[in-house]
């Protein structure tokens, strides 16, 4: 009998893909400022495990970082910079890593994705991306799904069931069809919850992520006059309601949400849950606000055994994203029992 798993993201993990500004993306008009970012996320990984990036130069990439081990550097086309939606979406099948390559349409065809939506294929052609390998004519973004490892999902109803992703299917069909390619048992729809200036339709990597399998940290709002407040207080509400595979309440983490950051009159969706779980660390954004030093200490008694990285993300929330959004995790090849 075959044996399938969704893993987490705190699974062992091979290495961690981004994709990199360059002037055709829309980080044209200060790329040198939106590379800072990306440099500080790739190195800060590649201290402890390897890092894959895609980008339109290697050799002009390269000269970004004082130290390049462990880095992987790969010369592919693309339209932008957020690999956590474009990227492989990985699941064990008997053991053994399987990458899906879900159609990725930007977001609901806000933008041109069509070599962003070539990007998975492209690596595993190339041998950067090792194992089995399924293209699925199915729109998924890796930000809109989180796992516990145990076959729980957790979603958000305004975007997984939105009309501008797979138009012409139920929840109930859509529900079918994740459970099998995922591996799942149980879906928790999230119908609460979205930031401002978020292009994503609410993916849950911006409002409520699993710690582990019993615990989820989740963005919060305790300002009345907030525009977000009423919406994350029916989120939070209903996260209560949520119960493990075992029938168990979550325990629930609340996540300042932090003070509003601007550009151009309009707002940015700087969220603390953007946050990225790697081998040996948890890379945290942050944005220069007051509440950033209190969060980077409640992650310390979130993750004790991993070391918490602030990664300054102003800039990367300027194009409605942040530090998750722009990478995503390989998982390694053979599943590891005893670190699940």
């Amino acid at each position: 009998m075959t044996k399938c798993n969704f893993p987490t993201e705190w699974t062992k993990q091979d290495a961690v893909l981004l994709a990199f500004p360059h002037k055709d993306t829309d980080w044209a008009y200060d790329l040198k400022g939106a590379l800072t970012p990306f440099v500080r996320i790739a190195s800060s990984i590649a201290y402890n495990q390897p890092v894959i990036i895609v980008c339109d130069n290697a050799e002009a990439t390269k000269e970004l970082f004082c130290d390049v081990r462990n880095i992987t550097f790969v010369e592919l086309p693309t339209n932008d910079t957020w690999a956590r939606d474009f990227g492989p979406i990985t699941v064990y099948v008997d053991g053994k890593r399987k990458f899906l390559d879900f159609k990725f349409n930007a977001w609901g065809d806000k933008f041109e994705s069509a070599l962003d939506n070539a990007v998975t294929e492209q690596l595993v052609k190339k041998g950067y991306l090792y194992g089995d390998y399924e293209k699925i004519d199915f729109v998924l973004e890796g930000g809109s799904i989180e796992s516990d490892g145990k076959g729980t999902l957790l979603t958000t109803s305004k975007c997984l069931l939105n009309i501008n992703r797979n138009p012409g299917l139920k929840k109930e069909q859509i529900e079918e069809f994740l459970k099998e390619k995922l591996c799942l048992k149980h879906i928790l729809w999230l119908d609460y919850g979205e930031l401002e200036g978020d292009d994503t339709d609410a993916h849950i990597d911006t409002l409520a992520r699993f710690v582990d399998e019993e615990t989820i940290a989740y963005v919060a709002c305790d300002a009345p006059k907030d525009s977000h407040y009423d919406e994350l207080k029916r989120m939070e509400e209903q996260l209560k309601s949520f119960r493990t595979i075992d029938g168990k309440p979550y325990r629930l983490v609340p996540l300042p949400l932090p003070s509003p950051k601007y550009k151009d009159g309009n707002r940015l969706p700087a969220t603390y849950a953007n946050f990225l779980i790697t081998n040996h660390s948890v890379l945290l954004p942050v944005y220069e606000d007051e509440k950033d030093k209190e969060v980077t200490e409640l992650f310390k008694e979130l993750f004790p055994k991993r070391e918490i990285i602030p990664i300054n993300c102003l800039k990367l929330i300027e194009q409605g994203g942040s530090l998750h959004c722009v990478t995503m995790q390989i998982p390694k090849y053979q599943q590891d029992f005893c670190n699940e």
